[in-house]
């Protein structure tokens, strides 16, 4: 895990230094058309970091819904799983029953010959 976020603190690194060094090199200013009469006038990075930090609000949307879908599968596992222990409780405690009220309904053992009785 500790291996992990160490990769992740490199790649995040790197990635911001590319964006920095980006921003260094491109910093005259472009025109965005969002519809035909509406236009955007910013420096080549801004218009780059927001389209990057749109990207990334996407990103992180598609993650939390997949998550949420990931939970609902889960519940309803967790949920069918419930029921089924449930069943089996049920089916016990019918058994466990039904072998008490067998165990009264049979004769009683006759109990273990004496030593005295085993001798003809």
């Amino acid at each position: 895990m500790f291996l992990f976020r160490q990769l992740n603190f490199v790649i995040i690194f790197a990635l911001a230094l590319v964006v920095a060094l980006f921003a260094i090199q491109n910093s005259e200013p472009a025109i965005i058309t969002i519809l035909p009469d509406v236009e955007l006038k910013a420096p080549i990075v801004v218009e780059f970091l927001l389209a990057v930090g749109l990207g990334a609000v996407l990103v992180w949307l598609f993650s939390v819904w997949t998550r949420l879908q990931q939970n609902l599968i889960s519940y309803q596992k967790v949920r069918q799983k419930d029921l089924e222990i449930k069943e089996l409780k049920d089916k016990i405690e019918n058994y466990q029953q039904e072998v008490q009220s067998l165990k009264l309904a049979l004769p009683p053992t006759p109990e273990e010959p004496t030593d005295l009785q085993k001798i003809p």
